[in-house]
């Protein structure tokens, strides 16, 4: 797997150039470009970030935001005259050894944001194509290229909504548009507007173009033309249009989609590729291989805790099933963040997923997924939160979590092996004891010819003195309940005074029901 590509904040301001962009000082080493971020009070910043500081009103807090940025790794804050200018901010800025990017003062930050992304983005594409041998499959040119056709500017979307390129001039659209843009994706809302219209289900239809005329909220019509390679719908791209189209127009559009297919084509074989080295470097791992600092770098992963979660789908290892797995994990893992690290291995798919925010919100995503005769929800286990260089452990524990859900011994179809400890210890025990044969020992075997007395007699412990809810959990009436106990005494001699008697009683009963 590539590394990206190193991105100078030089070539960031010379691509937007002089009319919005002027750099005051941009030291020797400064860090690479990652991300644009706009400056927010308390919020941490990471390695590489340009900041903007959109809500500094004083020189005292620009200086400030700049000794900060840099404290934290930033390449470079964003300001905007007069205080830019400021003999202490520019002093900072040179202490510290960080770039100060002077902003135009007519320039909106709104559309700066995206258009500084636009510049990224394009340059590490460029990168990645140069290293790939696809210098003419670069997706941004292609946007660019896209829109002079259709006269309008243009996104280049895979088949979830998901931004893979845009064009320039994105300027001269609308909030919906700059939304996406800034998000990557399609926002849900107007998700929403367009397939209520049905955008979508004219796509899939096979349409050569779909037009979507303007909207009350002041959505500019859209102008869609379908990506297809085979019958197979690979994406879509959307122009941002004043009006109705020409036929001309809108055939020229139309007659580009090949040439896009083309390029995704290509891409998708490219990730597909670096997919199957990382799942089988990743399934290596899971086989007991060592987890390299090599390895580490391949996978991508980042230095925390990382939780092995094992996912069981329907289909086991019937012919595409595990396509249908990989399908499910696309689907989980939108809105959750980077798409985890995943292999299938024995019928089943593991998958990496760092702990805290991105576990929690795909066990959420994992708990909210509808289920129905049609689409059974599949099983999810996870281990522990574990070093990345000591993965065995949680995978083993997310396998044996994954076995209590089998087994119905826990509820629901998400598991994680911290919360399922009481239900671990029993099984665990009970494993134990079925393999010393406990449970042939002493009067329980003569209780096994009734039916019902067992599971009466299991609830009575477990519900010492409280007859009304062992009653409850067995869905009988308390009367019942004791009219079985008094009953089970006639026929078995049982001191059920003596505890040691309810604790030899509790543990056989504990093997039978969940070993």
């Amino acid at each position: 797997m590539a590394e990206l590509a190193a991105v100078s904040v030089r070539s960031v301001v010379d691509r937007v150039g002089p009319t919005l962009l002027r750099a005051l000082s941009v030291p020797d080493g400064a860090p690479a470009v990652a991300d644009v971020v706009i400056f927010e009070p308390g919020s941490p910043l990471s390695a590489g970030d340009v900041v903007l500081g959109v809500a500094v009103s004083d020189a005292e807090q620009a200086a400030e935001l700049v000794r900060g940025s840099a404290s934290q790794g930033a390449a470079a804050v964003l300001l905007k005259p007069p205080l830019a200018g400021k003999a202490a901010v520019k002093r900072a800025a040179k202490d510290a050894g960080i770039a100060l990017i002077e902003v135009k003062a007519a320039t909106s930050w709104a559309q700066l944001v995206w258009l500084l992304r636009t510049v990224l983005d394009a340059i590490t594409d460029e990168a990645e194509s140069t290293e790939d041998g696809l210098e003419s499959a670069d997706l941004f040119r292609l946007a660019d290229a896209v829109a002079s056709v259709v006269d309008a500017p243009v996104t280049i979307e895979d088949t979830n909504s998901r931004v893979l390129a845009y064009s320039a001039r994105q300027d001269l659209t609308d909030p919906a548009r700059i939304s996406t843009i800034m998000g990557r994706r399609i926002p849900d809302d107007v998700l929403a507007k367009f397939r209520s219209r049905g955008v979508f289900r004219e796509l899939s239809r096979g349409r050569q173009t779909v037009f979507v005329p303007a909207q009350r909220d002041g959505t500019l019509p859209r102008l869609i033309v379908p990506i297809r390679m085979g019958g197979e719908l690979l994406g879509s791209m959307w122009a941002v249009v004043s009006g109705p189209v020409s036929d001309e127009r809108a055939a020229a559009f139309a007659d580009a989609a090949p040439v896009v297919a083309l390029h995704l084509l290509r891409r998708r074989a490219h990730a597909d590729a670096q997919r199957r080295a990382s799942a089988e470097l990743l399934r290596g791992v899971l086989q007991g291989k060592p987890m390299t600092r090599q390895v580490i770098t391949e996978l991508d992963l980042s230095d925390e805790p990382h939780r092995v979660v094992v996912i069981e789908a329907p289909g086991g290892d019937t012919p595409g099933a595990e396509g249908l797995r990989l399908a499910l994990l696309e689907k989980i893992s939108q809105g959750v963040g980077r798409r985890p690290v995943a292999a299938e291995l024995g019928g089943l798919l593991y998958a990496l997923v760092p702990d805290g925010e991105s576990w929690s919100e795909l066990r959420d995503a994992l708990v909210a997924l509808p289920t129905s005769s049609r689409t059974p929800t599949p099983r999810v286990a996870a281990g522990s939160a574990a070093d990345i260089t000591a993965l065995a452990t949680s995978k083993a524990q997310a396998d044996e979590a994954l076995t209590l859900l089998r087994a119905g011994l826990v509820p629901g179809q998400v598991v994680s092996f911290d919360d399922a400890w009481t239900a671990l210890v029993l099984h665990r025990g009970a494993t134990a004891a079925a393999g010393a044969k406990v449970a042939e020992l002493g009067p329980l075997t003569e209780l096994r010819a009734y039916d019902g007395y067992l599971d009466t007699l299991y609830e009575w412990l477990r519900h010492p003195g409280d007859p009304r809810a062992a009653a409850k959990e067995l869905r009988i009436h308390p009367n019942t309940l004791r009219y079985r106990m008094r009953r089970m005494l006639e026929l078995v001699p049982l001191d059920l005074d003596d505890p040691d008697v309810r604790l030899a009683l509790t543990v056989q009963l504990i093997a039978v029901r969940w070993s």
